[in-house]
């Protein structure tokens, strides 16, 4: 009787592992109809599959450097279902950042998408923090070649170490994975959240707040 109950208990296990997966294709591709992209569906609406061409899978840009003269010294040129129309649905994108030295790819999270993240060049310090109560930050310094992993709706960030530029390429595990800077979010929301609320938070005076917000 326990070894018959044992069994069952297995078989509950891997059947909810099993209803808990993403479903499967039910087509070969679903190129997005960019004349549909104002409809607020799961993903967007696919176009005439006997209207796809090569170009639908097609983007021709990653080989060039973005400008990073800007106030944090980086630049990320995304390669998501906007770029390439025909990621639609298929739950991958990829990114190139550029970094001037000593610039950072400020702390941010992706919450649709874990991230790999392989240096083609130069070195980057990078790292990320774990979730409530430990908040533990997990860092490392990567050279050319190295590859380094985010997990899913992490707070991570990168930074040039080194004093030339540095390049990396960012897989991602979603066609749409989204961004939130952490400052933007906090100190640059319209309207913007409460400074009281914000002071509390932080520990710091109201003033010093509102200098946060006004930049």
């Amino acid at each position: 009787m326990a070894s018959q109950l044992l069994l069952l208990a297995f078989l509950a296990i891997i059947s909810s592992i099993a209803l808990a997966s993403d479903p499967s294709s039910l087509q070969d591709f679903c190129v997005a109809d960019p004349k549909t992209l104002d409809i607020l569906v799961n993903g967007v609406v696919c176009k005439d599959s006997k209207l796809v061409d090569a170009n639908d899978f097609f983007f021709s840009g990653l080989h060039l450097a973005g400008n990073t003269s800007n106030a944090v010294g980086s630049h990320v040129t995304p390669v998501n279902v906007a770029q390439i129309s025909g990621l639609n649905t298929l739950g991958i994108s990829i990114a190139r950042i550029d970094y001037a030295p000593w610039g950072i790819n400020p702390t941010h999270t992706h919450p649709r998408a874990s991230e790999i993240l392989t240096v083609l060049e130069g070195s980057l310090k990078v790292g990320f923090v774990t979730s409530n109560p430990e908040n533990r930050h997990i860092t490392k310094v990567l050279q050319k070649g190295d590859v380094f992993v985010f997990p899913v709706g992490l707070v991570h960030y990168q930074q040039n170490v080194g004093y030339g530029n540095a390049v990396a390429i960012a897989a991602l595990s979603s066609q749409n994975p989204g961004v939130i800077t952490i400052t933007n979010v906090v100190f640059g929301s319209k309207p913007d959240i409460s400074a009281d609320i914000l002071a509390k938070a932080f520990q710091v005076d109201e003033n010093a707040v509102y200098n946060f917000q006004s930049k």
